[in-house]
């Protein structure tokens, strides 16, 4: 699909089909228009090595800049590349409550280095949160993290060489790591799946089964056998003694849900 920028008719597409990127605002897959396209001329006299353009988030409306190469000047049109950076990435999301405050503190630094294409402070910032998780009062084995590195490598089923890069770039001890971008993209997702599986999952599973227990032991309170026996009633009043009797798995629920939204 070419993209050119013509002289009469400003930005067009040989092919039809929507445009769409996640928003750096909204965080939402949203289709994108062009929204402000530089003038034929002065592109056409100052032939620049890269163009940008501005396209609206169809979403949220707001303003996303994106930056093209030029692949060829004509007299008429100048064609650009498919390909194009985003001068505003998203923001990474995860769940930093569970981490310890300094270490979220540092993940958040990392991620927002990454988002801005500061590969050699993300890097950097990333060594920092592994040690400082590893200085935690949650972290006990200095060396869980180097095996939830080559845990996650096998899975994502890496090439050795960018395992070895991304391996001295975490625990390394060279003062400046350099990766490229994809390797930056890599070690993104590694990182998240490392704090993922060290701090978020083990803390989920250990809620679930205070949980499991706590509903265990609420059951068999409630399912003990009354040492005297009911004296009989009406049948009338059977309706009431059964809604009696089932009075405890409501105070089951009532207990479980104060349980939880502590």
């Amino acid at each position: 699909m070419a993209i050119t920028i013509e002289r009469q008719r400003g930005l067009i597409r040989e092919s039809d089909e929507q445009f769409g990127l996640e928003c750096p605002y909204c965080g939402v897959y949203a289709h994108m228009s062009p929204e402000s396209v530089p003038e034929f001329d002065k592109i056409a006299t100052a032939r620049p090595k890269h163009v940008g353009l501005v396209y609206l988030c169809d979403a949220c409306r707001a303003p996303v800049f994106l930056r093209f190469a030029v692949k060829e000047f004509r007299d008429n049109e100048i064609e650009l590349y498919r390909n194009f950076i985003e001068l505003e990435r998203p923001k990474e999301r995860f769940q930093y409550s569970y981490l310890p405050a300094d270490t979220a503190r540092l993940l958040r630094e990392a991620f927002g280095c990454y988002a801005a294409d500061l590969r050699l402070a993300f890097a950097v910032l990333c060594r920092k949160c592994i040690a400082s998780a590893v200085q935690s009062e949650s972290m006990s084995n200095p060396s869980a993290f180097e095996q939830l590195f080559h845990d996650a490598s096998e899975l994502a089923e890496l090439r050795p060489d960018t395992r070895a890069m991304l391996q001295a770039a975490l625990f390394g001890s060279e003062a400046e790591p350099e990766l490229d971008a994809d390797q930056a993209a890599i070690l993104v997702e590694i990182v998240k799946d490392m704090f993922q599986q060290r701090f978020v999952r083990t803390a989920k599973l250990r809620r679930a089964i205070e949980m499991r227990r706590f509903f265990a032991s609420a059951e068999s309170d409630a399912n003990v056998t009354p040492i005297a026996p009911l004296p009989p009633r009406a049948n009338s009043s059977s309706s009431c003694s059964d809604g009696r009797r089932s009075q405890t798995a409501p105070n089951v629920r009532r207990r479980m849900a104060r349980y939880c939204s502590r």
